[in-house]
């Protein structure tokens, strides 16, 4: 069966809201060969309306073998209300995406990605698909804007391993609890 990872960045103070307005000073070389291994290693991006919408628009002229990859790899979003995805290789899902998602991991051998811990990825998380959380905490504090966790069910996790980049940035990867 096919391993779910959920990445997302956050700031210090728990911020994942808008991480393009804050989190470019610290994508440095080394995170763009950990993004671009972790990448190649999937063999499909999953993600909601949201994010599809903001990366098609930053993303939809791939220059350098990270977005490359980005660009070329299945990408599968879910939503109910999209109708149209232009971005190359997509393909809107528009029922239950746990059953979707639940039935997409039985398929194939790469891994599944999701970046961002929106309505999607806690969804998953809570109803038992994770295998891996990848919190990657930025060394800055905003004061403001949208916390990484919103009201839901308790999921206990065991940190797994953590790292640190140059820069500070510090990735924690959790897994479900046995």
């Amino acid at each position: 069966m096919r391993k779910l990872i959920v990445s997302s960045l956050v700031t210090a103070d728990g911020i994942h809201g808008d991480p393009h307005l804050w989190a470019g000073e610290y994508s440095d070389e080394e995170a763009a060969t950990a993004w671009l291994d972790a990448l190649i290693k999937s063999d499909a991006f999953l993600m909601g309306k949201n994010t599809y919408e903001l990366f098609a628009q930053m993303w939809g002229d791939p220059q350098g073998p990270y977005l490359q990859r980005m660009y070329d790899m299945p990408k599968y979003v879910y939503s109910s209300t999209l109708t149209k995805a232009d971005w190359n290789n997509t393909t809107i899902v528009s029922g239950d995406p746990v059953a979707a998602v639940r039935e997409l991991k039985t398929q194939g051998d790469g891994d599944l990605m999701v970046y961002g811990y929106g309505r999607l990825g806690q969804s998953l998380l809570e109803n038992g698909l994770v295998d891996e959380l990848h919190v990657v905490v930025n060394p800055v504090v905003l004061g403001t804007g949208t916390p990484l966790f919103r009201q839901g069910k308790r999921v206990n996790l065991r940190l797994e391993s953590v790292s640190q980049r140059g820069n500070g940035v510090a990735t924690l990867v959790y897994v479900p609890a046995a």
